[in-house]
């Protein structure tokens, strides 16, 4: 078995951290079994060395390796990248195309950024995982594979499962052996070794002397967060030496490549802003659109009950305050209140005023007239109502409890709006 200082210097990875002696004790172990592994960590950290490392350490070595970035891959197209697809499956598929699996058949596929599979995506290599089984999209012929697959993600796997992104049964096939990658800053004593080694390294690719840095730009370097982990180091690395002249660089000089090198170092608590914004941007805006919409069925009722007073006796008038009161309830006191305001507020064109059928109308007519006003108003807000349930119900993929969670309501009482709007 080969040692962890060998495989640095094979793999050419640099630092000393425990965490990462660790990570790398673990490939060498688990690389002669057939396990899956899970590889964790934040963007950037490094996990694709792992899978490398596994396979290159297996009976594997001499077949495929395959990485395949499952992010990058649109959703309609992943299912035929990976399993392959027949003529003819869909549009555009002139011709048979075996996918990675079969590819790579006594290899290893490495799955980078895993918790981006579309669910129906996780049910097919689900059964890759259990029984080796896959179907091309568009056959009905079960073939065989025999590959080692090694995913990676960047995302909390548990927020995942919980919000029904991810398959939990998935999990636990993938992650029987969990690998985990520190991020740069809990490897405070690696962060100067590696940014030597990129300046080296770009001061030889661009034919420049090595930039070196003071001690102040060295303790600005060592306290700085690293949100970008290695990545972002390298790029900043990179960024100094073609730019900077002067081939030693100062705190003031590193800073400016450095965004937010002066906050705070504290990791910032972002956990109830993501929970409050688990809310889809739908739901708000059509909260903003029903309370808009009771504004303006309010501005409505006060025009109505203007347009019956304007030229009424006083008999009829009396008639009409009562229906009005009895329909709108509260709103005709809010209104007398009003009533000081100048008429010509209402943009009441003149016709109307002079219209002779409002004095001739009958109560029977009036009530009809504000009852419409009413329903118009009832069917509007259970419209809205059976869209947002709707939406809600797409979004969570029919799941009732999940919507019902969404909404705001118990699960028996989006059942009953269901069978009540026959959804």
């Amino acid at each position: 078995m080969e040692s962890v200082q060998s495989i640095k210097q094979r793999f050419e990875l640099i630092g000393n951290d425990v965490k990462l002696n660790r990570a790398i004790e673990k490939a060498i172990q688990v690389a002669p079994t057939d396990i899956s592994v899970l590889v964790t960590g934040e963007s950037g950290v490094g996990k694709e060395a792992i899978p490398k490392i596994i396979h290159s350490l297996s009976h594997r070595k001499h077949a495929k390796y395959i990485a395949v970035n499952c992010g990058a891959i649109p959703e309609g197209t992943i299912d035929s990248e990976l399993f392959g697809h027949e003529k003819g499956a869909f549009t555009g598929a002139t011709q048979t195309r075996s996918g990675y699996f079969e590819v790579a058949d006594g290899g290893t596929i490495f799955l980078d950024e895993v918790g981006e599979l579309p669910l129906t995506t996780q049910v097919r290599l689900l059964r890759v995982l259990e029984n080796g089984e896959f179907l091309k999209v568009g056959s009905s012929q079960v073939q065989k594979t025999d590959v080692r697959i090694v995913a990676a993600t960047n995302i909390n796997m548990f927020e995942a499962i919980k919000k029904e992104k991810f398959r939990e049964d998935l999990y636990y096939r993938l992650s029987t052996v969990e690998i985990s990658i520190p991020p740069l800053r809990d490897r405070r004593d690696d962060i100067h070794l590696l940014f030597r080694k990129f300046a080296s390294d770009f001061g030889q690719k661009y034919k420049m002397p090595t930039i070196r840095l003071e001690e102040s730009a060295i303790e600005l370097l060592l306290k700085y967060r690293w949100p970008g982990n290695i990545r972002q180091l390298r790029n900043i690395a990179e960024q100094v030496s073609v730019l900077e002249e002067n081939r030693t660089i100062s705190a003031a000089t590193l800073s400016s490549y450095l965004p937010n090198a002066n906050s705070s170092n504290l990791p910032a608590v972002i956990g109830q802003e993501k929970k409050e914004s688990d809310f889809s941007n739908e739901r708000e805006i059509l909260y903003k659109v029903l309370f808009d919409m009771k504004g303006d069925l309010n501005d409505l009722k006060k025009l109505t009950l203007e347009l019956l007073k304007s030229n009424d006796t006083s008999k009829v008038q009396e008639e009409n305050e009562t229906l009005i009161r009895k329909i709108y309830g509260g709103e005709d006191e809010k209104i007398h209140e009003e009533e000081s305001l100048p008429t010509e507020v209402l943009h009441l064109p003149e016709p109307v005023v002079e219209a002779p059928v409002a004095v001739a109308r009958t109560n029977e007519d009036r009530y009809h007239f504000a009852e419409e006003i009413e329903e118009e108003e009832t069917l509007s807000l259970q419209e809205k109502e059976i869209e947002l349930i709707k939406k809600s119900l797409e979004r969570n993929r029919g799941k009732r409890k999940a919507a019902a969670s969404e909404l705001g309501i118990s699960e028996r009482t989006l059942y009953r709006k269901i069978k009540q709007y026959d959804l």
